[in-house]
């Protein structure tokens, strides 16, 4: 997923994401030129989409054999949002770098780069900074947000209600006309519809006080906070579902008959 930014600076090469045949085959085309390889365990921007199961560890096998690094970006995933602390550890690998953000400072402004191995010798101390690196406010605030999400368990919440929110979510708009599928891991999940229903985020927000995102145009993107409980649960789905039938009507889409999935849904 590539949108609305210009090129990197330097040289890189695009991969389809979860396409392993593509990757071998750039391995053998431009192998000789690539030192690292970065990529989202699950895609945000682009529409919730989980890695296909066993291509991170493919990556990861392939990066160690050709001595490059495997960088992943957990900004969105990382600090429990999939059930997991990290989501890379859903496949059993670890990377030799990875990004952090979003999560860990809770709404402060707080980034993180960590690497392991060689990958963290490159930078030695002082000779990479910026203006507003190390603020001790934000490090503060990260350090408590690890502390908060341990002594609560919210990272098994996220699993336990994740797993409740995709399951009634595949129950209710499975067989929607106008959702082609239900996807996700923990609490990071997307709906992707046959076609934009530009309504939607307004229907949601101001007749059922849900505030949803959607990316690539058709894919709601749902990211609730970790502290999530089952009657919340309950009224995303039907605040969502009755959402989304009202956004239909108004542009003259079929709504929901029936309950139930079809088959369209993807459980992860």
């Amino acid at each position: 997923m590539r949108l609305s930014y210009s090129d990197l600076p330097g040289d890189y090469i695009k991969v389809p994401f979860g396409d392993l045949p593509a990757f071998d085959k750039v391995c053998v085309t431009h192998g000789h030129r690539i030192a690292a390889v970065l990529v989202e365990p699950i895609q945000g921007e682009g529409g919730a989409q989980v890695a296909p199961a066993g291509y991170l560890k493919a990556l990861r096998e392939r990066c160690t054999r050709r001595d490059w690094l495997l960088m992943l970006d957990e900004i969105q995933t990382g600090m429990g949002r999939t059930g997991k602390w990290f989501a890379f550890q859903h496949e059993g690998i670890v990377p030799d770098v990875m990004t952090l953000a979003k999560g860990l400072g809770n709404g402060v402004p707080i980034g993180a780069c960590l690497a392991r191995g060689k990958a963290a010798e490159l930078f030695t101390p002082g000779s990479h900074g910026s203006t507003f690196g190390g603020n001790p406010l934000a490090c503060r605030v990260g350090c408590t947000v690890i502390d908060i999400i341990e002594q609560q368990a919210l990272v098994e919440n996220a699993r336990v209600q994740g797993q409740h929110l995709l399951g009634r979510l595949q129950e209710v708009l499975g067989g929607h006309p106008q959702v082609m599928q239900v996807r996700g891991r923990g609490l990071m999940i997307g709906i992707e519809l046959r076609e934009a229903i530009p309504e939607l985020t307004r229907i949601a927000a101001e007749q059922h006080g849900l505030l949803i995102n959607v990316t690539r145009g058709k894919v709601i993107r749902l990211l609730p906070p970790l502290v999530l409980e089952a009657a919340e649960v309950e009224q995303i789905v039907q605040g969502l579902a009755a959402s989304l039938d009202s956004a239909c009507l108004n542009k003259g889409l079929r709504k929901r008959t029936t309950s139930g999935c079809t088959g369209m849904t993807h459980m992860r």
